[in-house]
Order: C-alpha cells, then sequence, then structure tokens
C-alpha cells in the first residue's frame, strides 16, 4: 500500500492498493474510492464493538478491500492534520477518542483505561483512550497541526489541557496542579496541566476541539447579546 496525504489545513489520504490488499476505518470515514475496491461492513465482537463506542468511535468498522488495483481516500472530520503512525508488535501507540481515521495492516484497537485518578479526571483526555497495537499503520486525525517530540527516559513534557493527541505506550501520563495561587487564579491556563513522561515519540495538536467550541460557543452569545442590546431585546 501507497499513501500520499494532501489538502493543507482540511486534509485526506489518498491510499493506492494493490490486488487483495484492504483498509479498515470506522462508518463514513471513507471519501471516495474506485470501483475496484469492495467494502464490508464489521463489528469485530460486541466487546470491541462496545469498546470503540466508549472511545468516541463508532460500534462498526468498514473493510475495503482491493480487488484490483485502486485507489481510496478517507478525510479528515475537522480542520487539522492526518498522521501515519506506525504501529509495531513492540511500538503500540495511545491516541485521544475520536482520533482514528483509517489503518493498514494488522491493527488490533482496544481501549486504554487511565488508571491514575488524577489523570482521568483533570487531564483533558479522560478515563479512556484508544490503544491501537499489531502490526501496520493506523491513519490519526489531529487537530490543529501536528508537533512530535521524542521524550527521553526520565524526561517529561508539560502540556496543558486536550494539547496530547497521541503517545506511544511507553510514555506514561499524569496530572500537576500549576502551582502558585496567582499562577491559578490570574494566568488564564487552568489548575492543572498534563505530564507526558518519557521514553517515547509524543504528538501534539495545536487547537484542540474542545477549545474551539468553547471558543465558538462564547463568540455566538457575544453575538446574540450585541444583537439584542441593538433592537432592545435583552438575551433570555
Amino acid at each position: 500500500m501507497k499513501y500520499e496525504i494532501k489538502g493543507e489545513n482540511l486534509p485526506v489520504v489518498l491510499c493506492h492498493l494493490e490486488a487483495g490488499e484492504e483498509m479498515t476505518c470506522e462508518g463514513g470515514s471513507m471519501s471516495w474510492m474506485d470501483d475496484e475496491i469492495e467494502m464490508k461492513t464489521q463489528a469485530g465482537g460486541i466487546g470491541k464493538a462496545l469498546g470503540r463506542m466508549f472511545t468516541g468511535e463508532k460500534m462498526f468498522q468498514n473493510k475495503y478491500i482491493a480487488n484490483r488495483p485502486g485507489e481510496i481516500a478517507f478525510a479528515a472530520s475537522f480542520p487539522g492534520s492526518i498522521r501515519a503512525v506506525e504501529v509495531t508488535p513492540d511500538k503500540p501507540v495511545v491516541a485521544q477518542k475520536g482520533a482514528f481515521l483509517a489503518s493498514y495492516g494488522n491493527i488490533e484497537v482496544s481501549v486504554f483505561f487511565q488508571k491514575k485518578l488524577g489523570a482521568g479526571f483533570f487531564g483533558g483526555e479522560g478515563f479512556l483512550m484508544q490503544k491501537y497495537s499489531g502490526n501496520g499503520i493506523v491513519f490519526l486525525e489531529i487537530d490543529g497541526s501536528a508537533i512530535e517530540y521524542d521524550i527521553p527516559a526520565g524526561d517529561k513534557k508539560i502540556v496543558d489541557t486536550g494539547y496530547l493527541a497521541a503517545m506511544d505506550a511507553s510514555c506514561t501520563m499524569e496530572v500537576a496542579m500549576v502551582k502558585g495561587v496567582k499562577n491559578i487564579l490570574l494566568g488564564g491556563e487552568g489548575m492543572f496541566n498534563t505530564v507526558v513522561k518519557g521514553p517515547g515519540h509524543v504528538i501534539l495538536q495545536t487547537m484542540p476541539v474542545q477549545n474551539t467550541a468553547t471558543m465558538l460557543y462564547n463568540y455566538i452569545l457575544d453575538s446574540r447579546k450585541r444583537d439584542d442590546n441593538i433592537i432592545g431585546n435583552p438575551i433570555k
């Protein structure tokens, strides 16, 4: 399988399959394909289907099989980036809920449970994330631009809530409270940060969808207030 990612901040990944090759995605991710490719819908077992549902994915997945060489495209559902992440038996990857776009090869998708209460409640990624293991390539949706780092053993990176998109399963994640009462009350960064410890590779994102949603909500609310003040009707 050969692939290319196009589209800048509205990206799509174009996958060129040879006869007999196949890809997996959740329902609704496929954008277009050649008629040489056949679709089959699968659940993969009730446990796996429920696990996908709890991590923000759809219960059923679609498998696309190339009867002859052909192209299939998967587009992102939100402005941002698409990253191709290689998964090997000794290098599983953990990603935020809803990041899965498509996969190639023998990829097992499972639920990754945050064991530490602080990381689950305050880390921004929640208790349930997705873990990808096996051997192949996973295409992940990233909110905004993707910035990648290799964190050495014993080192760590402090990340604001929601900015962690994916990390090697060898990394660990916990939550740390921002130091200083003045920093908490006046700094505008909230009370907690996510601390990612190495060794491992991490992918950070520049525009978390929850931050964008909050910004749009506040903008719409302010616009309604301004409009109501102009026409003399108080907002309800």
